[in-house]
């Protein structure tokens, strides 16, 4: 077994070229937010594959801003054929650095981390005991939470509001170490910040998903408080999720909830408008209400026009979409 230092740089410390053939799993580590020792990172758990017998790649996606943290890297791949480096044109975000990775990896396991240490290393090998079940994607879960009071309530209130609204329980969307078969890296598309509903995409589509306990490391530990637009941004995808979730099929049941509920608040006013007409007990000229009940039916329409366009556009690329996976032919 090689084992890598981060003084030795020449071609023999490292692994030979044909460690690409045949590669079992591959490590996708997007660079985008912050980064660690990015040596450290891949020396570790390279370490914990060739223990378990394993060829590997691992692929490390860099946005804009990242070239200098991109050093250490850079030695890795020009030594070692089964490092690669791709570099992104501009800063755009995770989930595009992920879709990036996945398209290139080649091995039958795909394993996504962060650029820095969220886990202990040894998560890795419990992740990929999980994926040599029966499960199609496996998500690390800290546990034992051992970090500080505010990140602990922050991840529950999120989690709380996930499982609300989706039913299904999830604990640590947030782990950047997540685990899947090929297929489904290949099949669940990933734009905006999506990358961190993935277990709940793939849910979605009939994959199996297996969330298992690893420990938390040492340097994750620190309170992480973020700008408000942040909190924002996180309530929004949530909203995306539930749509794409309940909704991606059947658009009119969404928005004609909401304009059902619009037509008959306006309607309801109306109704007692008129009714206060018809007693003399008030004119209709000059009431705002009226205008607003008019303008709450006119807006119910139209939200229901929404869904029926919506649901037209669906019918007709029916037989394109997929929302299913076929686990094998019996026969």
């Amino acid at each position: 077994m090689a084992v890598l230092t981060k003084e030795s740089t020449t071609e023999s410390c490292f692994l030979p070229s044909d460690r690409s053939i045949g590669i079992k799993v591959s490590l996708i580590v997007p660079v985008t937010e912050r980064c660690e020792d990015l040596f450290e990172i891949f020396r570790v758990h390279r370490d914990i594959l060739d223990r378990r017998g394993v060829t590997s790649e691992c692929i490390f996606v860099l946005d804009e801003g990242f070239e200098r943290d991109a050093d250490a890297v850079r030695v890795l791949a020009q030594n070692d054929d089964s490092v690669r480096v791709i570099q992104l044109s501009r800063a755009f975000g995770e989930a595009t650095a992920l879709g990036v990775g996945f398209e290139q990896a080649k091995g039958d396991i795909v394993v996504s981390m962060p650029s820095y240490f969220q886990t202990t290393p040894e998560g890795l090998d419990v992740l990929l005991d999980a994926l040599e079940g029966d499960c199609d994607v496996a998500i690390a879960r800290r546990w034992p939470r051992n970090d500080s009071w505010i990140n602990r309530l922050q991840n529950s209130g999120f989690h709380y509001v996930v499982r609300r609204f989706t039913g299904v329980t999830f604990h640590d969307l947030g782990c950047g170490l997540k685990g899947m078969k090929k297929k489904v890296a290949q099949e669940i598309p990933l734009y905006g910040d999506l990358h961190r509903f993935l277990p709940l995409l793939a849910y979605q589509r009939g994959f199996r998903v297996q969330e298992v306990d690893v420990p938390q490391h040492q340097a994750d530990r620190l309170p992480r408080l973020y700008k408000p637009g942040v909190y924002l941004r996180r309530l929004l995808d949530i909203l995306t999720i539930v749509f794409l979730f309940k909704f991606t099929k059947k658009p009119l049941r969404f928005f004609g909830l909401i304009g059902s509920g619009l037509f008959a608040a306006g309607f309801g006013v109306s109704l007692y408008l008129a009714l206060e007409k018809l007693l003399g007990m008030g004119a209709l000229a000059g009431r705002p209400l009226l205008v607003l009940s008019v303008l709450l039916m006119v807006l119910g329409v139209q939200m229901a026009s929404i869904g029926l366009l919506g649901e037209i556009i669906i019918f007709t690329h029916a037989r394109k979409m997929k929302d299913y996976t076929i686990e094998k032919f019996l026969k």
